[in-house]
């Protein structure tokens, strides 16, 4: 199955009210995990790429490289898709790389600059076939500067959407970045709201934090592009200290790291059938 860009993933599954996963990649073992986790699922997925994997990784090169390799030995379809950009450097030097898709994020800027910034992003990256994500309201808990209780307004993400030609929007309904509890609830009616008066997909952030039943209900009411990170980072590091606690000797990182990429596709494929399941 070829690599493929976001947009071919996201339009269809918004078009019949499914869900997408997208999981965030850190290291190379969370690719290999995602993508086995959705070909046990049979279903499309997202490999995305932070900013903050960026810098970890002190490149873009290596872990974009690695994931769009991954993505290209699939049997399912596979986007390689760059998440909370906040440089425009690093949106260019992305796709340059190969990925198809980019969220840029300039939600802390004030509306006007919010708009000017994207808009630019977005003219270079259709220039090149590159679908465009972007936020409108913050979205809490990303690194301190989001307010937890903002809430997107429909009428003002559809004027931000037509302002900036976006392929996709991020929208603060009620969840928060790094939740390491499932709690969070979302504002249902708010998200069917956004979803008719918005005329591209809708992403949920921090999703993470949502509960699977909030989750299927979230898809049924309009979401469709689903950002998961901190649940696959919970189930990975638990499985790494469990083996290292049931053996204290082990050295080799394949047999330690090896059940916590097992872990990471298992809940995989269960998160892909939450998000496909009909509430």
């Amino acid at each position: 199955m070829p690599l493929v860009a976001a947009g071919e993933i996201v339009g269809p599954a918004a078009t019949g009210r499914r869900g997408v996963g997208a999981f965030n990649v850190i290291q190379l073992e969370h690719a290999t995990g995602i993508v086995a986790g959705a070909e046990a699922a049979g279903a499309p997925v997202v490999l995305q790429i932070s900013e903050n994997c960026v810098r970890y990784h002190g490149a873009a090169a290596p872990i974009i490289s690695g994931s769009l390799a991954v993505a290209r030995a699939a049997t399912v379809p596979v986007a390689v898709h760059l998440d909370h950009a906040t440089s425009a450097d690093l949106v260019r030097g992305a796709v340059e790389i190969g990925v198809g898709s980019v969220m840029f994020d300039a939600s802390t800027l004030a509306y006007a600059d919010n708009v000017t910034a994207t808009s630019d992003i977005v003219g270079w990256c259709h220039e090149r076939g590159v679908w465009v994500e972007a936020e409108l309201g913050e979205v809490g808990g990303k690194d301190g500067v989001h307010a937890p209780g903002a809430r997107t307004k429909p009428d003002e993400a559809a004027a931000y959407v037509n302002a900036t030609g976006v392929d996709a929007l991020a929208v603060a309904v009620g969840s928060s970045h790094a939740m390491l509890t499932r709690d969070a609830v979302l504002d249902l009616e708010l998200i069917a709201d956004l979803h008719a008066a918005v005329p591209v997909p809708l992403v949920l952030h921090g999703s993470s934090g949502v509960p699977d039943s909030l989750l299927t209900a979230a898809v049924e009411r309009g979401m469709t592009k689903i950002n998961i990170a901190t649940q696959l980072n919970k189930v990975f590091t638990a499985a790494l200290r469990e083996a290292l606690a049931a053996n204290p000797d082990l050295v080799d990182p394949r047999k330690y790291v090896g059940p916590g990429r097992s872990a990471v596709a298992t809940e995989v494929t269960r998160l892909l059938a939450v998000l496909q399941a009909t509430p």
